[in-house]
């Protein structure tokens, strides 16, 4: 399937894109992109997408085409997953499959927490699983003994004014910083669309109050455990991974009632790197209608 160009939808939220591909009568499955990406990750990996599946793949708060609104608050986790629910709402979609890669899969999870009787099955990319809090304070001890090197993007996003005043006109620069170093080479109609997005004004300040959210989101998170997601789930990983490292998945089964790990020879763009292989897992895991 090929997704469509992306759709304009109000809600009491705000105003958002989207993007829809396969039948319109399949099984609904809402795909929630990450950083610096929007809906379009979707586009190479859902090519291989079995049919029987509607897929619902949302530009968040910020990124994509969707609007861009000053203010850090509207960038918490909770929050964003707030706007896909109104999105959700609005389309008419009650019971869905959800799939999130990066920051868009911590939305997922806040999407499932939110409303965990409308979510049936669940995918989880290389990001950490919100509840884990044993695995996730690994990674932090781990990388504390070692080096911050890969996580500079996220300290120079937090400080107050940086994004906002060096990334404009520099777009391509920012952009190619992070997606051509990829394990994998990920497709240039990719890469330019990213660069497109980020050069819409605004970008850079919404980008970076992703990364400025996160220490109350986190505190936020620390009350989740011993939460468990009772929907079926998959967590599919990109084993080249430098920021979402292994320890990530330690303890990972104490989180589900029903948990599968796929490991992928790719980095952290996992879908757009290997996205027949992604797309396989997918299809044996997700329901058609």
């Amino acid at each position: 399937m090929f997704l469509s160009d992306p759709k304009t939808l109000s809600t009491p939220r705000g105003t958002f894109t989207w993007r829809e591909g396969g039948s319109a009568s399949g099984a609904p499955v809402v795909m929630i992109h990450g950083w610096p990406e929007s809906s379009y990750c979707w586009e190479h990996v859902g090519r291989h997408l079995k049919d029987g599946l509607r897929v619902i793949a949302p530009d968040l708060r910020g990124l994509g085409d969707s609007e861009r609104t000053e203010g850090q608050n509207h960038y918490a986790k909770q929050a964003l997953a707030q706007d896909v629910i109104s999105m959700l709402d609005e389309l008419g979609i009650n019971e869905f499959q959800l799939i999130g890669h990066d920051w868009g899969g911590i939305v997922a999870q806040e999407v499932a927490l939110a409303v965990p009787d409308r979510v049936s099955r669940m995918i989880i990319m290389n990001i950490a699983i919100i509840n884990n809090l044993k695995g996730n304070m690994e990674v932090i001890q781990k990388v504390r003994s070692e080096s911050t090197k890969s996580y500079w993007y996220q300290h120079f996003q937090q400080e107050p004014g940086l994004a906002e005043g060096m990334i404009p006109g520099k777009e391509d620069v920012w952009i190619g910083y992070f997606v051509t170093g990829a394990v994998n080479p990920i497709p240039e109609d990719s890469v330019a669309e990213y660069v497109r997005m980020y050069s819409i004004p605004g970008t850079p300040a919404a980008g970076a109050n992703y990364y400025r959210a996160f220490s109350d989101d986190a505190k936020r998170w620390a009350g989740l455990a011993g939460h468990k997601w009772t929907m079926p789930s998959l967590y599919i990983y990109g084993n080249k991974d430098k920021v979402i490292l292994p320890e990530y998945l330690n303890y990972i089964e104490d989180c589900f009632d029903s948990i599968r790990v796929e490991q992928v020879d790719a980095g952290h763009f996992l879908q757009e790197e290997k996205p027949e292989e992604v797309a396989g897992h997918m299809n044996e895991f997700l329901k058609t209608a």
